[in-house]
């Protein structure tokens, strides 16, 4: 006579499913896998109806509730309540999870060579390998571990650079950006080719850029003339400005006639007041002319001044006051200014026209618009009344689904107490028929179902309430070598009438089904053992006979086995009752 123990409350809070397949070195077997990520299982829990489940999958199932165990249904042993997953209704199973734990191993990552066991796997190697495949939190590109220093440095495109230069950070992507105001770019002057100037802060004395501050003095540099103002439009390296002042002296004094022309016929279309004005400021400007004159001659020496003496007379003349022509010139400009403030009086007419057709159509519009947000506003209540309308009937049809899943529960537990009362008895005898004996023991083997329970029977109908529990590959002593048969007491609605602890003899059969030699285990109970007190929960420890039957008294042809089914008869002593 040995004792189970009980199914306490898991402790466990795993934080991540079971281990890939991929890491067995050895072939898989099913009594490693999760029943519910189909994983190699880690820190296995194993729930009453005796499947297994990783302690993350199995908190995982059980964040909505209590449910059904799928492996159960699948395999057709549902049964109820053994097949129900509740919190407290599964014990970690150190055994398997050691087990598992021992298995040899090798690293899922390709490129890896590590080899060990799942559970160095799990302590040491597991988001510690090299080869393991990471993204990159700047480009959101895959990648090996060993790879990310030299992919943040140098392939990254998202990477942070720093400027060669200026030493400041800035983004590979606006890298041609950063040299447009890099303060440090080397620049190369266009006039001497010079290279390696700096865009620089301001010169401290001259407040010049440094590029700026070299173009000023360099000789090479290309600059415009000083009469481009008159209209020259010559480009000339700042050495040779004097050679092309002297080269074209007789073209900028043209320019600078014309120029002057301009100016005396714009001075004379002015008022009568101001006229005296523009003629002392014209006659400075003749004085300049002929000062430049001078200069020029004197710069030019006597090959210019032959070009020069014949100039001067023209020059005399052209200044000369000339009232005909300039009256001409004042009735030409006071007709030609008439017919433009005509022009402009009527495009000012045909845009207030326009004006107030647009401020017509705007009106149109703005009425339109008042119209179209009242219809807006009335559809956007009616919006909100149906919004209200759907809300309240989404809360009726959730309560009518809350109703109906109690209601299919309770249908279901009606079911399950129906077929227990049916597969009852009340007089301490009871006869347990299991059929498809290969396979349920073969699940036994694999692990996915060592455990099995008997329908409940009782002593009388106000008695104890018990049943039976095997394991078709044994358990602990007897695992693998022996069927183990336990007793186990459950909690009943006439407890509280009934003599505790319980203390009646409990015989164990293993039928013959040629009624000639009998399997038989009989005991008393122990009455300081918590297996026979009275019970605080759905169902006291187990116990019974770990060691009932050999295994191989089954394996060979017996009596015992008819038509891949057996009979377990458990008789209780009803005497003193």
């Amino acid at each position: 006579m040995a004792a189970q123990e009980p199914s306490p409350p898991s402790s466990l809070e795993g934080n991540k499913p079971g281990f890939p397949k991929k890491i067995l070195a050895n072939n898989l077997e099913d009594k490693h896998l999760c029943n519910s990520c189909q994983k190699i299982l880690r820190k296995p829990l194993q729930a009453q109806c005796g499947h297994r489940f990783c302690s993350f999958c199995f908190n995982k199932i059980l964040s909505s509730g209590p449910q059904k165990c799928s492996a159960c249904i699948k395999e057709d042993l549902f049964e109820e309540p053994t097949s129900i997953l509740k919190q407290g209704g599964a014990f970690p199973d150190n055994a398997a999870r050691r087990e598992v734990e021992a298995l040899a191993a090798v690293c899922p990552n390709e490129g890896c060579t590590w080899t060990g066991t799942i559970k160095e796997y799990e302590v040491s190697h597991e988001g510690n390998c090299d080869f393991m495949i990471i993204l990159c939190p700047s480009c959101k590109e895959l990648m090996r571990a060993n790879e990310q220093e030299r992919h943040n440095e140098r392939e990254c495109p998202e990477r942070t650079l720093n400027c060669k230069y200026c030493k400041e950070p800035f983004l590979l992507k606006n890298i041609k950006a950063h040299d447009e105001i890099c303060p440090k770019y080397p620049m190369i002057c266009e006039g001497c080719a010079k290279k390696k100037i700096p865009r620089e802060k301001v010169h401290s004395t001259l407040y010049l850029r440094p590029i700026l501050l070299h173009i000023t003095f360099c000789s090479k540099f290309k600059a415009p003339c000083r009469f481009h103002v008159v209209g020259c439009d010559m480009s000339v390296e700042k050495e040779k400005i004097h050679d092309h002042e002297r080269a074209c002296s007789y073209e900028h004094l043209n320019l600078l006639l014309h120029f002057i022309m301009g100016i005396k016929v714009s001075l004379e279309s002015l008022q009568p007041q101001s006229l005296e004005v523009a003629s002392h400021k014209l006659q400075e400007l003749h004085q300049s002319l002929r000062d430049l004159e001078l200069k020029l001659s004197q710069l030019g020496g006597g090959g210019i001044a032959p070009v020069q003496g014949a100039c001067a007379p023209t020059l005399a003349t052209s200044f000369t006051p000339l009232p005909s022509a300039m009256g001409a010139a004042l009735e030409l400009q006071l007709h030609s200014e008439k017919t433009k403030v005509i022009e402009l009086s009527r495009r000012c007419q045909e845009l207030e026209l326009k004006v107030g057709t647009f401020e017509n159509i705007v009106c149109v519009l703005n009425r339109e618009m008042e119209r179209a947000c009242t219809t807006m506003e009335a559809y956007n209540r009616q919006h909100r009344l149906d919004q209200d309308k759907i809300e309240i009937l989404n809360n009726k049809v959730r309560q009518l689904e809350r109703t109906v899943g109690l209601r299919d529960l309770s249908i279901v537990e009606m079911e399950g107490k129906m077929r227990e009362m049916s597969a009852a008895t009340f007089d301490g005898i009871f006869v347990w028929k299991i059929s498809d004996f290969t396979k349920k023991r073969q699940d036994a083997v694999a692990g996915r179902a060592p455990a099995m329970f008997s329908p409940a029977f009782y002593t009388s109908k106000y008695g104890y309430k018990m049943c039976l529990r095997i394991y078709l590959n044994g358990d602990g002593t007897g695992r693998g070598t022996h069927l183990s048969l336990f007793f186990v007491v459950m909690r009943g609605h006439s407890d509280a009438l009934l003599k505790w602890p319980f203390n009646q003899k409990v015989t164990l059969m293993l039928l013959d089904q040629n009624n000639r030699e009998h399997i038989i285990d009989a005991f008393r109970p122990d009455i300081s053992s918590s297996s026979f007190q009275r019970p605080v929960s759905d169902m006291n420890i187990a116990s019974g006979c770990p060691l009932f039957c050999p295994l191989s008294k089954l394996d060979s042809k017996n009596s015992y086995i008819r038509d891949d089914t057996i009979f377990i008869k458990a008789i209780v002593d009803l005497t003193g009752l």
